[in-house]
C-alpha cells in the first residue's frame, strides 16, 4: 500500500500518495478552486466563458471566487496536464473548450479522499456588528437591513432554483440528489440568518447606546443560555 504525505499549497492541504510522482508533480499547484473547476469539467467538456459562468452559478454558496480567477484555472490545469484544450469555430471567432483528463480524474478523486478546510465565514455585517461601538444604532440597524437583503436574494435564488429542478429537471439529472442536500444545507443556513437578524434587531432596539453598556442584565440572560448550549433564539 503507498503511504500518503500532506503538502500545503496557497490555500488548502492536499493528500497524495508517494511513490506517484505523477501525481505528486500535479498536486503540488493545485489548489480548491482547481478541484471545483475540475469536477466541472468532469461533468462535460466546457468553453472557458461557459465554465467560469457555470463555476460562478454552482461554486458562489460553497467556495465564491473571483471571475479573474476562475478564468485562469482552466489554463493551469492544461499546463498540469489534467486537462486539454482545444479550438472550435464560432462564427467568425474561435473559442477554447476545455476537457479533463484520465490524470485530472485520478487526481479529482484522490482530493475527495484528503482532509478538508475548516470552513471559513465572512460577513461584513457581523464585523460591523463586534465593532458596533465605532458607530450609531442606525448603523448597525442599516448593516442588518443589508444583510437581509442579500440573504433574502440568495435564499429566493435557491427557491426558485428547486423549482425548476421540479418544473425542468436538473441540468445533469444524475447529480440532482448532490445538489439537492447542498440546497438543504444553504437553505437552513439563510433561515437561521434572517431569524438572527430580527433577533438582533430586537436586542438593539432595548440599547440606548452602541457604546460602554457591558454585562447587562439582559447580556447575563443571553450568556447564560450560551454557555448552556441553548439558543436565544429559541428558548
Amino acid at each position: 500500500m503507498l503511504s500518503t504525505r500532506n503538502i500545503l499549497t496557497a490555500s488548502c492541504s492536499i493528500s497524495y500518495a508517494v511513490g506517484c510522482s505523477k501525481v505528486k508533480n500535479m498536486t503540488s499547484h493545485t489548489t480548491t478552486s482547481s478541484y471545483a473547476v475540475l469536477a466541472l469539467l468532469d461533468l462535460k467538456p466546457w468553453t472557458g466563458y461557459e465554465l467560469t459562468q457555470q463555476a460562478q452559478r454552482s461554486l458562489r454558496y460553497a467556495w465564491p471566487k473571483s471571475e479573474r480567477l476562475l478564468y485562469s484555472e482552466p489554463k493551469k490545469l492544461v499546463k498540469l496536464g489534467l486537462a486539454t484544450v482545444h479550438q472550435e469555430d464560432n462564427g467568425n471567432r474561435t473559442r477554447n473548450v476545455y476537457t479533463i483528463t484520465e490524470a485530472g480524474r485520478q487526481v479529482l478523486k484522490e482530493w475527495t479522499r484528503t482532509r478538508t478546510q475548516p470552513p471559513r465565514l465572512e460577513i461584513e455585517a457581523l464585523l460591523r456588528v463586534l465593532f458596533a461601538d465605532h458607530g450609531s444604532r442606525e448603523d448597525m440597524f442599516r448593516a442588518l437591513d443589508e444583510l437581509k437583503a442579500d440573504i433574502g436574494e440568495h435564499h429566493e435564488a435557491i427557491v426558485e432554483l428547486m423549482g425548476s429542478y421540479l418544473d425542468d429537471g436538473h441540468p445533469f439529472p444524475e447529480r440532482t440528489h448532490l445538489s439537492v442536500l447542498f440546497a438543504t444545507f444553504q437553505i437552513e443556513m439563510f433561515k437561521t440568518i434572517e431569524q438572527w437578524i430580527e433577533f438582533a434587531r430586537d436586542e438593539i432596539d432595548e440599547w440606548p447606546t452602541t457604546q460602554d453598556l457591558g454585562m447587562t442584565p439582559r447580556t447575563e440572560t443571553l450568556t447564560r443560555l450560551l454557555s448552556q448550549d441553548r439558543s436565544p433564539l429559541h428558548p
